[in-house]
């Protein structure tokens, strides 16, 4: 795993967010070929961080739903001053969808799949908010987003990204995703041969 550091402008941002950080995790995979050894490493660098949010969006399993409860109570342990909230991937629907939704509603994270909630800071707010994965799911925007207006800042959590094609409402000024591993592996002069998108190497 690696920090990939990025400096975003959202927005409609209030000046009490200004500068607030995000720490975008995606597609651990718990499973067979990734120890639960490898997500406390993941944990560990994420909250030397420091991050002010921690955005899980999703696939946190692969193979087995005996996988699920390991996985979610070692993401417990991430820590972040405004919150920490989390989608499902189409691996944990596939896998241990109603595990994964109850384990993650009895934990400390909260599950944001078609809701949202109002981060307060001086006086200020910013909404996160997150629909339910493109495959394997439904998506309800309005849900999500919620009594947002048109001056407010709006960051939205998408398991695929593929969901940003087919999203219609600009209050949303961010949308945090996974689930193309980063191409995970690349043909140097060519790209992924493989990428889970309609849309080709856009969202690798």
């Amino acid at each position: 795993c690696r920090v990939s550091p990025r400096t975003i402008v959202l927005p409609n941002l209030p000046e009490p967010f200004d500068g607030t950080t995000i720490a975008l995790i995606t597609d651990v995979h718990h499973g067979p070929y990734v120890p639960l050894a490898y997500i406390r490493h993941v944990v560990s660098m994420t909250n030397a961080l420091r991050p002010d949010v921690v955005a899980l969006v999703g696939d946190f399993i692969h193979r087995s739903p005996d996988y699920v409860e390991p996985s979610i109570e070692a993401l417990e342990t991430l820590e972040a001053r405004l919150g920490r909230f989390a989608v499902l991937g189409n691996h944990d629907h596939w896998e241990g969808g109603t595990l994964c939704r109850a384990t993650l509603d009895a934990s400390t994270i909260d599950r944001i799949d078609n809701r949202g909630v109002w981060l307060e800071r001086g006086g200020a707010r910013l909404r996160i908010c997150g629909v339910g994965d493109l495959w394997t799911d439904v998506q309800d925007s309005s849900s999500a987003i919620g009594d947002a207006g048109a001056t407010d800042a709006v960051v939205m959590l998408s398991h695929n990204p593929d969901y940003a094609e087919r999203l219609r409402d600009n209050r949303v000024g961010l949308m945090l995703c996974g689930h193309t591993h980063g191409g995970q592996v690349i043909i140097p002069g060519y790209g992924a041969p493989i990428v889970p998108s309609a849309y080709g190497q856009k969202y690798v």
